[in-house]
């Protein structure tokens, strides 16, 4: 049961940690607004224009799409960040497999035009 000690402390501990901070503001916080101001929409200083529901350019949500793309590359191009003796023959190939699905998806963005601008 020793050998569990340390487990058990941190599923205690990180909880707390994490919980702690998000109560610490509300016996602080006032139910109450100061002035009415400060309830209203607020657009860069001025009133608010127009329908904040209206629709998007898909090129508006493209965009992100398009750079989430090299974050899975570079999570998992970090355990190949090793010394060469030290990754074996299956591993090199891997991630070279892995480097090739991701070239291939970059080439059919191209391809389609995807990261062009009108």
């Amino acid at each position: 049961m020793s050998e569990f000690a340390p487990i058990c402390i941190y599923l205690v501990i990180s909880p707390l940690v994490s919980l702690i901070p998000l109560g610490v503001p509300f016996p602080f916080a006032s139910n109450s607004s100061t002035y009415p101001e400060k309830l209203s929409a607020y657009e860069c200083g001025s009133d608010p224009s127009g329908d904040a529901r209206s629709r998007f350019d898909i090129r508006f949500y493209l965009v992100p799409i398009l750079f989430i793309i090299p974050d899975p590359e570079v999570t998992f191009s970090f355990p190949w960040a090793v010394p060469p003796n030290k990754i074996d023959l299956f591993g090199s190939w891997s991630m070279m497999a892995f480097l090739l699905i991701l070239t291939i998806g970059f080439l059919y963005e191209w391809k389609r035009g995807a990261s062009d601008r009108e």
